[in-house]
């Protein structure tokens, strides 16, 4: 039993690590080598558990995109007395909490490297996880979308407006704003646009 109990432990360290790399670096910047160095462990032991980086990568997003969900459906299941830019402001905040750097560039950037099946699966992760509850915030009759433009495509527009907010070296309002400054000042920007 006690080994297995340490298989679980290793599993669950392999995990957490690579989290932490994917997010931060990315996959093509994360090696396995990366990986079980962090763990403290080899590079074969690693293999022991996960067949190659591909598999470890699909197993972060799809748990992350679950903590994402449960927590974007949270807000809207509860947001009713929010304000529409509030809700969205609450959304944005899940996603910097959780993502170090810009959630589309991560997935959308590993399409290059990952065999077409797991990029299936991670369009598949992308539509339900982020996609799925942002679109249904602008489904919502208190979001006022301009005529003709889609739940879908508003929030497809809105996941790809969020990069600014994790860059570090250009900040839309300048670098003396707070974090939540920042992420008001850009969910204006989406939702108001730039003229009157």
């Amino acid at each position: 039993m006690k080994r297995e109990v340490q298989l679980e432990k290793t599993h669950r360290a392999i995990l957490a690590e690579a989290q932490r790399l994917f997010l931060t670096k990315g996959y093509q910047d994360t090696s396995t080598r990366d990986i079980a160095k962090a763990v403290g462990i080899t590079q074969p032991a690693l293999y022991h558990h996960f067949e190659d980086k591909e598999v470890i990568f699909i197993e972060v997003i799809t748990s992350v995109g679950e903590t994402i969900r449960t927590r974007l459906n949270a807000i809207n299941e509860n947001g009713a007395e929010l304000s529409a830019e509030a809700h969205l402001i609450k959304m944005s905040q899940v996603l910097t909490d959780v993502h170090p750097r810009d959630v589309f560039t991560i997935i959308h950037s590993s399409f290059a490297y990952l065999k077409p099946e797991n990029m299936k699966k991670l369009g598949m992760v992308f539509g339900r996880d982020y996609l799925g509850p942002i679109s249904a915030y602008f489904s919502n009759p208190k979001v006022k979308l301009r005529a003709g433009i889609t739940p879908q495509e508003a929030g497809e527009f809105y996941i790809t407006s969020l990069s600014p907010l994790f860059s570090k070296f250009h900040r839309i309002g300048g670098r003396e704003l707070t974090d939540e400054q920042h992420v008001q000042l850009l969910i204006d920007l989406i939702l108001h646009g730039l003229t009157e």
